[in-house]
């Protein structure tokens, strides 16, 4: 598969295309920056990665897995301009299943499995917080799914 379809799958959020022209699951690293700490008051931290402005990722939501200094984590993230929140510029915000700690400054690797959803402007903050509760239970249940399979390192982590 050549790199321009690699791209395209990419913006159309097909991630499986995407995998079998890369060979692996597309992942991204970065360092860990600090953001709004909206998450936090709604019950959801984020961990924060600017990606750099040439990524062609599709705007969405994503069941990943994220990995922090050798240690493997069950995640959700949104990739996006956030735009109930602020449409800003877009950011990954991924939010760490069952994980409380300080990712401040740290460097992370996200592992994209699985499209969850297109990324969408709620028409209130409670209605985006229970959408994100119905996000973290998708996740959930898809790398549960593939922790079954493929994935040995998921089976530990789950």
């Amino acid at each position: 598969m050549s790199s321009s379809a690699i791209r395209k799958a990419l913006e159309q959020g097909d991630l499986a295309a995407a995998a079998r022209g890369l060979g692996r699951n597309y992942s991204v690293s970065g360092q860990v920056i600090s953001g709004q700490r909206l998450g936090r008051t709604l019950g959801v931290p984020t961990a924060n990665i600017a990606l750099e402005p040439t990524n062609r990722l599709a705007h969405g939501i994503y069941a990943v897995v994220a990995r922090v200094e050798g240690r493997a984590f069950p995640a959700v993230a949104s990739f996006g301009t956030r735009p109930t929140v602020d449409d800003g510029p877009p950011l990954l915000e991924v939010h760490l299943l069952d994980f409380d700690g300080d990712l401040y400054g740290r460097e992370m690797q996200v592992e994209f499995i699985e499209r969850i959803r297109d990324e969408r402007k709620f028409d209130s903050i409670p209605s985006l917080v229970a959408e994100m509760g119905r996000d973290k239970e998708r996740a959930r249940a898809i790398l549960a799914a593939r922790a079954k399979g493929e994935f040995g390192e998921l089976r530990q982590i789950l």
